[in-house]
């Protein structure tokens, strides 16, 4: 038995398995589209819902819900409010840590709103570097940082996309330890290419994981990214609640645009040949 959700990201490699093995109509397929009484009060769930099928999801203020959208002028504006929510905001109205529960998911790693640059205005705001520090591969790495893994190391029992917290940084014997749920994970300085600041990720990255809180800031900076299964992954990353700062324009490209590009497969093309249609399961 496969269970997925085909409706968001494809793999970052080649290929489409699950998308294609429903396609075939060469095995019996099941889709679960009901929202039942429980989930249709999270506005998370049933905006994800409707920007699956293409509409906007509903942006109307609601005190105390889950979902919320914040308008930003322009990305400047964007990132004073990420920065101003994540930090205060999001702690003092729901409790939130701004390092352990929230995770700013970004459509793309460039531009003012991209990963990499909230990476480095996020730890000013939320862990300042101090004396101890360690200055690698374009980071600055200090204690209490927030970090991913990026490559997997079988050595180490870390894999791509792990989160964890830096616990401690010797510099006398070039070494940095992060702490991955409670097990600690030596780093000498020449492999801390391993690492990047996790404050902020892609949304390709947070595929697989779930946060307590996401915030999520679609710009039309990102205009090649705005795809509905892009926004579509991120809101469903979001555990408890999900807070959007942008444009609506930009939400509106994404959410009504067409979906991502073809990839061309044969997959389908063979258990279509090879199997015979089967009756899809309701």
């Amino acid at each position: 038995m496969l269970v997925g959700d085909v409706d968001q990201l494809p793999s970052v490699g080649p290929g489409q398995v699950l998308a294609d093995i429903i396609a075939s109509d060469a095995v019996p397929v099941m889709r679960l589209t009901e929202i039942f009484r429980q989930a249709a009060e999270s506005r998370i769930i049933v905006n994800a819902h409707r920007i699956n099928q293409g509409l906007m999801p509903d942006l109307t203020r609601a005190e105390g819900g889950d979902f919320h959208f914040v308008d930003a002028a322009d990305p400047e504006d964007g990132v004073r409010k990420v920065l101003t929510i994540v930090r205060e905001r999001i702690l003092k109205r729901f409790g939130f840590d701004p390092i352990r529960d929230i995770q700013v998911l970004c459509p793309m790693n460039r531009g003012g709103l991209g990963a990499r640059s909230l990476n480095i205005e996020l730890q000013k705001a939320l862990n300042p570097p101090g004396d101890i520090r360690i200055e690698r591969f374009g980071w600055t790495f200090c204690p209490g940082d927030k970090v991913m893994q990026v490559e997997n190391d079988y050595d180490k029992d870390v894999y791509n996309g792990d989160l964890g917290t830096v616990a401690a940084i010797d510099i006398e014997e070039g070494e940095l330890v992060a702490d991955f749920e409670g097990r600690k994970v030596s780093y000498g300085f020449g492999e801390l290419d391993e690492l990047v600041h996790a404050y902020a990720t892609t949304i390709q990255k947070s595929q697989g994981s779930e946060y307590p809180a996401v915030v999520i800031p679609p710009t039309t900076q990102h205009y090649l990214m705005l795809q509905r299964n892009l926004v579509y992954t991120g809101v469903t990353r979001g555990k408890r609640l999900v807070v959007l700062i942008g444009q609506r324009k930009a939400l509106a490209i994404a959410v009504k645009g067409a979906q991502a590009r073809r990839r061309w497969s044969k997959l389908r093309e063979w258990l279509t040949a090879r199997y015979p249609a089967t009756i899809a399961l309701n």
